[in-house]
């Protein structure tokens, strides 16, 4: 749920419905060792010089 609700949050803010647009922003993360297979994601906005990211 919390997942749904940071995904409508970068949707709105990035239609610039509400003021300036923000750039959302993804990255993803596939590292391979003698531990394994690691995986890490996260999704955040960017406007300008400043950015807020959340990982999954």
């Amino acid at each position: 749920m919390k997942v749904a609700a940071v995904l409508a949050l970068i949707t709105l803010a990035g239609c610039g419905a509400d003021g300036d647009p923000i750039r959302p922003t993804l990255n993803t993360t596939i590292s391979a060792g003698s531990g394994g297979v690691h995986t890490s994601t996260s999704v955040g906005v960017k406007s300008g010089p400043v950015a807020v990211s959340v990982g999954l």
